[in-house]
């Protein structure tokens, strides 16, 4: 069985693979898996990009989104006299011929990854460049294009020691998902440590952060401009403690929140001894 896995740590959002994905079905015929891709309007892989944290600590996070090729796909469950079927290798595929007048199948979707061709009346989406796989590819365009290895694709059993850590897209929608992440963005906190009578940054600083409910505990070190980052944290209530030779230490915990959204404390000032 064929799976992707996508590691969004690795995504520069350089959109290669979305380029050749264009490329490859853009005014391309590859039936009986797909009539030419329209130039504007659909992605078939896209690359979705979020602005996370407030100035000056702020990120972007970039995530790749196919067709998911699901075990229990809801397209393949309302599509009817086998207009969407699933090939040996897992891959889902619509047939372009039995699909025509079916927006259904588009509407059943629950990650928008099928698309509706106005001019043809057909639903269209990521096949997984069945045709190339048909003809000896190992990978599709996409896959190939990636210079990060942020894509990946093969068998299960290839990757089978990774995917404890996987999670799948909106893993409610109960759809079983042949693609699996690595790394989707959680919360992050941010922030600096200065010595503000002297207006000095302060390097080397000890934080910890220390979440309220689970009484987990990060710890990291303010780096050569005094900053300092948690990553992939949960969505919780923390406080910060800090620690800096010839500083009293400090404990923060007002308004340290991540519940809603990514969170810059900003400056922490410690005081001299």
């Amino acid at each position: 069985m064929k799976i992707f896995v996508v590691d969004v740590e690795k995504c520069v959002g350089c959109r290669s693979c979305q380029l050749v994905c264009k490329d490859e079905h853009c005014d391309n015929d590859w039936m009986p898996y797909a009539a030419p891709q329209p130039d504007t309007g659909q992605f078939w892989m896209r690359v979705d990009e979020k602005e996370r944290g407030q100035v000056p600590k702020v990120t972007v996070a970039y995530t790749p989104i196919m067709c998911q090729h699901c075990e229990n796909a809801p397209c393949m469950a309302v599509a009817k006299d086998g207009a969407v079927y699933r090939r040996d290798d897992g891959l889902v595929v619509v047939d372009p011929a039995k699909a025509k007048g079916q927006k259904a199948i588009v509407e059943a979707c629950p990650y928008n990854a099928v698309f509706w061709n106005e001019e043809l009346e057909i639903p269209q989406k990521c096949t997984g460049c069945a045709h190339l796989l048909d003809e000896g590819w190992k990978v599709p365009r996409c896959v190939e294009a990636c210079a990060h290895d942020a894509l990946r694709f093969g068998d299960f059993e290839d990757f089978k020691d990774e995917l404890e850590a996987a999670e799948l897209l909106k893993p409610d929608a109960n759809t079983k998902p042949h693609v699996y992440y690595l790394n989707l963005p959680k919360r992050f906190i941010g922030g600096e440590i200065a010595d503000l009578e002297k207006e000095e940054v302060i390097i080397g600083a000890k934080v910890v952060l220390t979440d309220l409910a689970s009484e987990r505990t990060w710890e990291t070190e303010s780096d050569d401009f005094g900053d300092f980052w948690f990553r992939q944290i949960p969505a919780s209530d923390y406080s910060i403690s800090v620690e800096a030779e010839g500083f009293r230490s400090r404990v923060v915990t007002d308004f340290i929140s991540t519940v809603d959204k990514d969170l810059n404390v900003g400056t922490i000032a410690m005081y001299a001894l």
